[in-house]
């Protein structure tokens, strides 16, 4: 009897440990897959919130540089009209971003050459004040998406530096066509309705202005527009 308790006593005790363990080994477990998770995290690099960069009402938070074009709001619209015997006009954000998601939705006519600023700069040193940087072409029957390096380089970056047939349908007269830019490091990767046109390293400039380009039409007096709307941006880890 005496023998047969001990053996009962020796059992409990070992399903205990085994419990003890199994526990033990179950908590280690979930510590390194939360720890795995975050290190998961700050490698893919954390995303902030949406953020309008265009309230709706005015434009508010935005300031024009170089340029006589005649941006207003209309509607759910920034609209940017062309006036003759200007060089390059540029709306642009107060803020500067470094590392971010830009999207947003443009119209533009034919006959207007047009694009959007990233990380770009105005500064009384150079040029006196002219805006310079990394430009994402919009541009009907053009290099829609391609990064073309504005008033500094002066010209497209990518690989090959002429768009393809596919790429030139992409912006179409009169019809919204929708972008996405992603900047982190020196990596700058564009989008346009789906379709993956830039994915180039350039590390020339780190963080800048966003801009809303209305190129020089000369001497022509009917004016010619571009239209934004949807524009959004959240920021990204570097």
């Amino acid at each position: 009897m005496i023998e047969l308790n001990c053996l009962a006593m020796s059992v409990i005790r070992s399903g205990m440990r085994t419990s003890f363990c199994s526990f033990h080994l179950l908590k280690r477990a979930v510590c390194l897959g939360v720890a795995g998770l975050a290190l998961t995290q700050a490698g893919l690099g954390a995303e902030g919130q949406w953020t309008s960069l265009f309230n709706g009402k005015d434009l508010d938070g935005w300031e024009q540089l170089n340029g006589l074009a005649k941006y207003s709001v209309e509607g759910e619209c920034i609209v940017g009209r062309s006036v003759p015997n200007s060089p390059n006009s540029f709306l642009c954000t107060k803020k500067e971003y470094a590392d971010f998601e830009l999207e947003f939705e443009v119209k533009v006519d034919a006959a207007l050459n047009s694009g959007v600023q990233i990380r770009s700069h105005s500064l009384p040193d150079y040029q006196k004040g002219r805006v310079h940087g990394y430009q994402v072409e919009i541009a009907v029957n053009g290099y829609s998406g391609g990064i073309y390096d504005e008033a500094r380089r002066g010209k497209f970056l990518n690989d090959p530096d002429k768009p393809t047939p596919e790429i030139r349908q992409l912006v179409k007269d009169d019809q919204w066509a929708k972008y996405r830019v992603v900047c982190q490091g020196d990596h700058i990767q564009t989008w346009v309705n789906g379709v993956k046109v830039t994915d180039l390293h350039d590390g020339m400039t780190k963080s800048g202005f966003i801009g809303l380009q209305v190129h020089s039409v000369g001497a022509r007096q009917d004016p010619l527009q571009a239209r934004w709307r949807n524009l959004r941006l959240r920021e990204l880890a570097s």
